[in-house]
Protein backbone atom coordinates (compact mmCIF):
# COMPACT_ATOMS: atom_id res chain seq x y z
CA UNK A 1 0.00 0.00 0.00
CA UNK A 2 1.15 3.18 -0.98
CA UNK A 3 0.66 5.66 1.93
CA UNK A 4 1.13 9.58 1.59
CA UNK A 5 2.52 11.26 4.54
CA UNK A 6 3.08 15.13 5.08
CA UNK A 7 2.37 18.17 7.06
CA UNK A 8 1.81 22.06 6.97
CA UNK A 9 2.80 23.83 9.74
CA UNK A 10 2.87 28.13 10.29
CA UNK A 11 5.13 29.97 12.89
CA UNK A 12 4.19 33.71 13.30
CA UNK A 13 7.14 35.67 14.46
CA UNK A 14 8.22 38.97 15.43
CA UNK A 15 11.85 38.76 15.47
CA UNK A 16 14.15 36.55 13.89
CA UNK A 17 13.96 33.55 16.38
CA UNK A 18 16.13 30.36 15.63
CA UNK A 19 14.54 26.90 15.35
CA UNK A 20 15.49 23.21 16.33
CA UNK A 21 12.84 20.49 14.51
CA UNK A 22 12.77 17.05 14.69
CA UNK A 23 9.83 17.25 11.54
CA UNK A 24 11.94 14.24 9.17
CA UNK A 25 10.84 10.67 9.18
CA UNK A 26 13.15 8.14 10.55
CA UNK A 27 16.24 6.61 8.79
CA UNK A 28 15.30 3.32 10.19
CA UNK A 29 12.40 3.63 7.26
CA UNK A 30 14.60 4.49 4.33
CA UNK A 31 13.84 1.01 2.02
CA UNK A 32 10.29 1.66 2.16
CA UNK A 33 10.29 5.57 1.02
CA UNK A 34 9.04 6.50 -2.38
CA UNK A 35 9.18 10.00 -2.30
CA UNK A 36 11.47 11.81 0.11
CA UNK A 37 9.96 14.30 3.20
CA UNK A 38 11.87 17.20 2.00
CA UNK A 39 11.71 20.08 4.77
CA UNK A 40 10.29 23.03 2.52
CA UNK A 41 9.95 26.85 3.84
CA UNK A 42 8.31 29.89 2.86
CA UNK A 43 10.00 32.47 2.89
CA UNK A 44 12.82 30.01 2.04
CA UNK A 45 15.56 29.89 4.75
CA UNK A 46 18.58 28.22 5.22
CA UNK A 47 18.29 24.57 6.75
CA UNK A 48 21.68 22.76 8.56
CA UNK A 49 20.54 18.90 9.33
CA UNK A 50 22.17 17.32 11.60
CA UNK A 51 21.41 14.09 13.84
CA UNK A 52 21.26 14.06 17.69
CA UNK A 53 22.38 11.59 20.06
CA UNK A 54 19.39 9.52 19.53
CA UNK A 55 19.83 8.92 15.68
CA UNK A 56 17.07 11.24 14.63
CA UNK A 57 17.25 13.84 11.96
CA UNK A 58 16.79 17.85 13.09
CA UNK A 59 16.88 20.65 11.37
CA UNK A 60 18.07 24.47 12.55
CA UNK A 61 16.59 27.71 11.01
CA UNK A 62 16.26 31.14 11.40
CA UNK A 63 12.64 31.94 11.25
CA UNK A 64 12.02 35.29 9.69
CA UNK A 65 9.85 37.91 11.30
CA UNK A 66 5.93 37.50 10.60
CA UNK A 67 4.57 34.23 9.13
CA UNK A 68 7.24 31.03 8.02
CA UNK A 69 5.13 27.46 6.65
CA UNK A 70 7.12 24.42 7.18
CA UNK A 71 5.56 21.74 4.69
CA UNK A 72 6.99 18.46 3.37
CA UNK A 73 4.87 15.37 1.61
CA UNK A 74 6.45 11.83 1.41
CA UNK A 75 5.31 8.92 -0.01
CA UNK A 76 6.00 5.30 1.13
CA UNK A 77 5.23 1.48 0.62
CA UNK A 78 3.93 -0.23 3.44
CA UNK A 79 2.11 -2.99 4.61
CA UNK A 80 -1.90 -3.46 4.05
CA UNK A 81 -2.02 -5.77 6.85
CA UNK A 82 -1.98 -4.97 10.55
CA UNK A 83 1.28 -5.26 12.09
CA UNK A 84 2.60 -8.35 13.70
CA UNK A 85 4.81 -8.37 16.84
CA UNK A 86 7.66 -10.52 17.42
CA UNK A 87 7.05 -14.35 18.96
CA UNK A 88 10.29 -14.05 20.87
CA UNK A 89 9.28 -11.70 23.84
CA UNK A 90 11.25 -12.28 27.16
CA UNK A 91 12.47 -10.14 29.28
CA UNK A 92 16.30 -9.59 30.44
CA UNK A 93 17.85 -9.62 33.21
CA UNK A 94 19.41 -5.73 33.46
CA UNK A 95 23.13 -7.07 33.91
CA UNK A 96 22.87 -8.67 30.30
CA UNK A 97 21.03 -5.95 28.76
CA UNK A 98 22.93 -3.99 26.06
CA UNK A 99 24.65 -1.03 27.20
CA UNK A 100 22.29 1.43 25.00
CA UNK A 101 19.25 -0.03 26.42
CA UNK A 102 20.26 1.09 30.10
CA UNK A 103 19.60 5.14 29.09
CA UNK A 104 15.77 3.71 28.70
CA UNK A 105 15.92 2.23 32.56
CA UNK A 106 16.34 5.46 34.29
CA UNK A 107 13.96 8.30 35.05
CA UNK A 108 13.50 11.15 32.70
CA UNK A 109 11.99 14.63 31.98
CA UNK A 110 8.20 13.06 31.80
CA UNK A 111 8.67 9.82 33.19
CA UNK A 112 9.03 9.60 36.86
CA UNK A 113 10.31 5.99 37.50
CA UNK A 114 10.94 6.89 41.34
CA UNK A 115 7.38 8.08 42.04
CA UNK A 116 5.46 4.90 39.88
CA UNK A 117 7.99 2.10 41.03
CA UNK A 118 6.12 0.93 43.61
CA UNK A 119 2.73 1.09 41.69
CA UNK A 120 4.20 -0.82 38.81
CA UNK A 121 5.45 -3.65 41.09
CA UNK A 122 1.94 -3.69 43.01
CA UNK A 123 0.15 -3.75 39.88
CA UNK A 124 2.62 -5.90 37.49
CA UNK A 125 4.74 -7.57 39.98
CA UNK A 126 3.19 -10.99 39.89
CA UNK A 127 2.69 -10.75 36.20
CA UNK A 128 4.60 -12.69 33.11
CA UNK A 129 7.90 -10.79 32.82
CA UNK A 130 8.71 -9.89 29.24
CA UNK A 131 6.19 -9.07 26.36
CA UNK A 132 3.34 -10.44 28.46
CA UNK A 133 4.35 -7.89 30.94
CA UNK A 134 4.15 -4.68 28.20
CA UNK A 135 0.98 -5.92 27.32
CA UNK A 136 -0.62 -5.64 30.71
CA UNK A 137 0.85 -2.47 31.30
CA UNK A 138 -0.55 -1.30 28.08
CA UNK A 139 -4.21 -2.59 28.98
CA UNK A 140 -3.79 -0.96 32.26
CA UNK A 141 -3.11 2.02 30.64
CA UNK A 142 -5.43 2.10 27.80
CA UNK A 143 -8.07 0.99 30.45
CA UNK A 144 -7.19 3.46 32.95
CA UNK A 145 -6.73 7.42 30.60
CA UNK A 146 -9.47 8.79 29.24
CA UNK A 147 -8.61 10.39 25.65
CA UNK A 148 -9.32 14.07 24.89
CA UNK A 149 -7.47 16.82 23.53
CA UNK A 150 -8.77 19.52 26.10
CA UNK A 151 -6.88 17.26 28.74
CA UNK A 152 -3.58 18.05 26.68
CA UNK A 153 -0.85 20.00 28.47
CA UNK A 154 3.06 20.47 27.66
CA UNK A 155 4.14 19.85 31.13
CA UNK A 156 1.92 16.86 32.29
CA UNK A 157 3.99 14.09 33.25
CA UNK A 158 3.41 10.22 33.84
CA UNK A 159 3.09 10.33 37.77
CA UNK A 160 0.36 13.24 36.59
CA UNK A 161 -1.46 11.46 33.77
CA UNK A 162 -1.41 8.58 36.42
CA UNK A 163 -3.23 10.73 39.15
CA UNK A 164 -5.54 12.24 36.53
CA UNK A 165 -6.81 9.49 34.32
CA UNK A 166 -6.81 11.53 31.34
CA UNK A 167 -4.85 12.79 28.82
CA UNK A 168 -3.63 12.24 25.17
CA UNK A 169 -1.37 9.68 23.01
CA UNK A 170 1.89 11.21 24.65
CA UNK A 171 0.67 10.72 28.20
CA UNK A 172 -0.68 7.13 27.29
CA UNK A 173 3.09 6.53 26.13
CA UNK A 174 4.72 8.08 29.08
CA UNK A 175 2.93 6.52 31.65
CA UNK A 176 3.54 2.75 29.57
CA UNK A 177 7.45 3.87 29.46
CA UNK A 178 7.75 4.95 33.39
CA UNK A 179 5.75 1.73 34.36
CA UNK A 180 8.14 -0.27 32.06
CA UNK A 181 11.01 1.36 33.28
CA UNK A 182 10.25 0.96 36.89
CA UNK A 183 9.51 -3.18 35.84
CA UNK A 184 13.53 -2.68 34.86
CA UNK A 185 12.54 -3.30 31.34
CA UNK A 186 13.70 -0.62 29.13
CA UNK A 187 11.25 1.66 26.82
CA UNK A 188 11.45 3.90 24.28
CA UNK A 189 9.20 7.14 24.05
CA UNK A 190 8.37 7.06 19.58
CA UNK A 191 6.85 9.80 17.46
CA UNK A 192 5.41 9.71 14.25
CA UNK A 193 2.79 9.21 11.82
CA UNK A 194 -0.24 6.39 12.45
CA UNK A 195 -2.81 6.08 9.23
CA UNK A 196 -6.88 5.19 10.15
CA UNK A 197 -6.91 2.42 7.42
CA UNK A 198 -8.50 -0.65 9.06
CA UNK A 199 -10.56 1.77 11.38
CA UNK A 200 -14.45 2.84 11.06
CA UNK A 201 -15.24 5.76 9.13
CA UNK A 202 -15.50 8.90 8.99
CA UNK A 203 -11.94 8.84 10.15
CA UNK A 204 -11.16 12.29 12.50
CA UNK A 205 -8.82 14.98 12.40
CA UNK A 206 -5.29 13.74 11.18
CA UNK A 207 -2.65 14.50 13.88
CA UNK A 208 1.19 13.29 15.12
CA UNK A 209 1.15 10.31 17.38
CA UNK A 210 3.09 8.87 20.52
CA UNK A 211 3.80 5.61 21.39
CA UNK A 212 6.85 3.57 22.92
CA UNK A 213 9.15 0.93 22.05
CA UNK A 214 10.00 -1.93 24.92
CA UNK A 215 13.48 -4.01 24.74
CA UNK A 216 11.87 -7.74 25.07
CA UNK A 217 12.84 -10.45 23.10
CA UNK A 218 15.99 -9.14 22.70
CA UNK A 219 14.76 -6.56 20.01
CA UNK A 220 13.39 -3.29 20.20
CA UNK A 221 9.32 -3.78 20.26
CA UNK A 222 7.02 -1.70 19.48
CA UNK A 223 3.59 -1.05 21.61
CA UNK A 224 0.46 1.71 21.53
CA UNK A 225 -0.95 1.96 24.87
CA UNK A 226 -3.60 5.00 22.96
CA UNK A 227 -5.02 2.31 20.11
CA UNK A 228 -3.97 -1.21 22.03
CA UNK A 229 -4.45 -2.88 18.87
CA UNK A 230 -2.38 -3.48 15.88
CA UNK A 231 -2.42 -0.53 13.45
CA UNK A 232 -2.05 -0.15 9.64
CA UNK A 233 0.45 2.23 8.52
CA UNK A 234 2.87 2.84 11.01
CA UNK A 235 5.85 5.72 10.29
CA UNK A 236 8.50 6.61 12.73
CA UNK A 237 9.81 10.09 12.77
CA UNK A 238 11.66 9.74 16.18
CA UNK A 239 12.67 8.04 19.74
CA UNK A 240 13.97 9.63 22.68
CA UNK A 241 13.63 9.25 26.27
CA UNK A 242 10.40 10.88 26.34
CA UNK A 243 8.91 13.99 24.33
CA UNK A 244 11.13 16.46 25.42
CA UNK A 245 13.91 14.66 23.09
CA UNK A 246 11.60 14.49 20.42
CA UNK A 247 9.60 17.97 20.42
CA UNK A 248 8.65 18.62 16.98
CA UNK A 249 9.94 22.71 17.33
CA UNK A 250 12.00 23.73 19.95
CA UNK A 251 11.75 27.65 19.60
CA UNK A 252 14.03 30.24 20.92
CA UNK A 253 12.30 32.70 21.42
CA UNK A 254 8.68 34.41 20.70
CA UNK A 255 6.78 32.30 18.33
CA UNK A 256 3.11 31.63 17.94
CA UNK A 257 1.84 28.28 16.21
CA UNK A 258 -0.95 29.48 13.82
CA UNK A 259 -1.71 26.90 11.72
CA UNK A 260 -1.17 22.68 12.18
CA UNK A 261 -2.02 20.17 9.61
CA UNK A 262 -1.09 16.72 9.05
CA UNK A 263 -2.28 13.78 6.26
CA UNK A 264 -0.93 10.39 6.62
CA UNK A 265 -3.87 8.70 4.19
CA UNK A 266 -3.40 6.09 1.32
CA UNK A 267 -2.59 7.47 -2.10
CA UNK A 268 -5.49 6.35 -3.04
CA UNK A 269 -7.92 8.39 -0.43
CA UNK A 270 -11.05 6.17 -1.22
CA UNK A 271 -9.03 3.31 0.12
Amino acid sequence: MKLRVGYALTYDSPQPTPMMLMLNTHFSRVEDVLVADLLMTDPPVAIRHYRDGFGNLCARIVAPPGRISLTTTALFEVSDQPEARPAEGWQSPVEDLPDECLVFLLGSRYCETDLLSNVAWQMFGNSAPGAARVQAICDFVFGHIGFGYQYARPTKTAWEAYQEGRGVCRDFAHLAVALCRAMNIPARYCTGYISDVGTPKPWGTMDFAAWFEAYVGGTWQTFDPRNNVPRIGRVLMARGRDAADVALSNIFGQSTLVSFDVRCEPEDASA
